[in-house]
């Protein structure tokens, strides 16, 4: 196994290598600033730059990677059409090079609540609404996939259980963004966990299950 990054040096994409790289895993990682990368990943992983809005650059990119884990997010700005561009053309893109590549497994990092139009974050450029053009396109594509959707992300890790349930059925919650990336990387190893949408938040009151639980639990 080979796995690509995408978004490797945001908060969520650089733990997902961190949890890559602790499974002894080869990692290329997809980044816009190489320089800028040197300081944040390991120095074991392979480092590309490319950008998911060009088709041609993901296809060199991508290499002799077997995996694809994309946890890409527009950059705060102005621009309307950031969350259109990241989060459906590009994962888009990244999705029809993964097939003519034959990738064995693509891991998306979404978000909780897609399917509420009404819900407040897409007054930031509809970015839920192409993150859920972007879940449908995968599900149709005939990849191997599977849909992580977690609720509020935060940057330290805790030691409560994950809970893991089926797609619109978690309203409300955060997680760690560590704990984001043990599921995206434990999808790639569990069998129960291929063509799965799954949503997930950390909550101190929950059961603690072991991930083959987790994903199994999931219809």
């Amino acid at each position: 196994m080979k796995a690509f990054v995408a978004g490797a040096t945001g908060e969520t994409g650089r733990r997902i290598v961190q949890e890559l790289r602790a499974r002894d895993i080869p990692v290329r990682a997809l980044v816009r600033d190489i320089q800028k990368a040197k300081t944040i990943l390991p120095d074991e992983v392979e480092l590309v730059e490319a950008d998911v809005a060009n088709y041609q650059s993901l296809n060199t990119a991508l290499g002799d990677s077997t995996v694809v884990l994309c946890a890409t997010g527009p950059r705060p700005s102005f621009d309307p059409t950031g969350p259109y561009k990241v989060d459906y053309e590009g994962t888009k893109n990244l999705v029809d090079v993964a097939k003519t590549r034959g990738i064995e497994h693509f891991v998306l990092v979404s978000s909780l609540c897609v399917s509420q139009f009404f819900h407040p974050l897409n007054l930031f450029w509809l970015i839920l609404v192409w993150k859920k053009q972007a879940e449908e396109y995968i599900q149709k594509s005939g990849l191997t996939y599977t849909i992580v959707r977690p609720g509020g992300l935060k940057n330290e890790d805790n030691t409560n259980p994950i809970v893991m349930q089926s797609a619109d059925t978690l309203f409300d919650g955060s997680i760690p963004r560590q704990k984001v990336a043990q599921v995206c990387v434990e999808a790639l190893f569990e069998e129960t966990a291929k063509n799965k949408l799954v949503e997930i938040v950390a909550n101190p009151d929950a059961p603690r299950k072991n991930f083959p639980e987790l994903f199994a639990g999931v219809v």
